[in-house]
C-alpha cells in the first residue's frame, strides 16, 4: 500500500475547498493509497480524514504534542503518532509517504509542501511533490515559481519536478512518471 502525505488547511475555507478535500479523500481510497497527514480533526484535515475513514481507507496522523494537548487531534484514526514538535512531524510525514500533495491551505500548508520540494531538490526526499490546483488556488504561486526560473534562482529542470495539477488525471500521471531531481553537485 502506498501512502500520500497530504498537507492542507486547519481551516475549512469555503465550500469549494471542502468539496476538493472530499474528492481527494475518495480518490485516495479508490486508488489504494493510505493517508498520511497532520492528524487534525478540524478544517480540511478533518474533512479529508473523515472521508478516507468513511470510505474504508486508512489515515495515519502525526501531531505535535502541544497541538494534541489543545484537543486538535482527530479521534478515530488508524494510528496517531504524537511527536515533539512541527519539525519532527514534517520529517516523519515525509519519511512515511510515497507522495507529497498539497491541497489549499494557509502558511503552514505552504511551508510543508515547500520544504518537501526543497528537500527533493537536494536529494533528501524522493517523493513527487504536487500542489492540487483544480480551482486556481495556487495560480499565483505557480507564477512565482516561473519568476524564480526567469530570474535564475531555479532551473527549468527542477521546476518541472514540481506539479501544479488542475485535475486528478494530472496527479496520477505525475506520480506514474516521476523521477526525483538529479541532485546538483557543488564543486569547490
Amino acid at each position: 500500500m502506498k501512502k500520500v502525505a497530504v498537507y492542507c488547511g486547519a481551516s475549512v475555507g469555503n465550500s469549494t475547498y471542502q468539496r476538493i478535500a472530499i474528492k481527494i479523500g475518495h480518490w485516495l481510497v479508490k486508488n489504494n493509497y493510505d493517508l498520511v497527514f497532520g492528524g487534525g480533526g478540524v478544517g480540511l484535515m478533518g474533512v479529508l480524514a473523515k472521508t478516507v475513514l468513511t470510505d474504508g481507507g486508512k489515515a495515519y496522523g502525526y501531531m505535535p504534542e502541544n497541538l494534541y494537548r489543545r484537543g486538535a487531534a482527530s479521534q478515530k484514526l488508524t494510528e496517531l503518532t504524537i511527536v515533539e514538535n512541527m519539525a519532527i512531524r514534517k520529517q516523519k510525514m515525509m519519511a512515511a509517504a510515497d507522495v507529497c500533495l498539497a491541497l489549499p491551505g494557509g502558511a503552514g500548508t505552504l511551508e510543508e509542501i515547500s520544504e518537501a520540494y526543497s528537500w527533493a531538490r537536494v536529494g533528501d526526499n524522493p517523493n513527487p511533490c504536487i500542489l492540487y490546483n483544480e480551482d486556481g488556488y495556487y495560480d499565483l504561486l505557480q507564477q512565482f515559481f516561473g519568476e524564480m526560473v526567469m530570474k535564475g534562482f531555479l532551473s527549468q529542470v527542477h521546476y518541472q519536478k514540481l506539479c501544479f495539477a488542475k485535475n486528478l488525471q494530472q496527479v496520477d500521471d505525475f506520480i506514474a512518471y516521476y523521477t526525483p531531481p538529479r541532485v546538483q553537485e557543488f564543486y569547490k
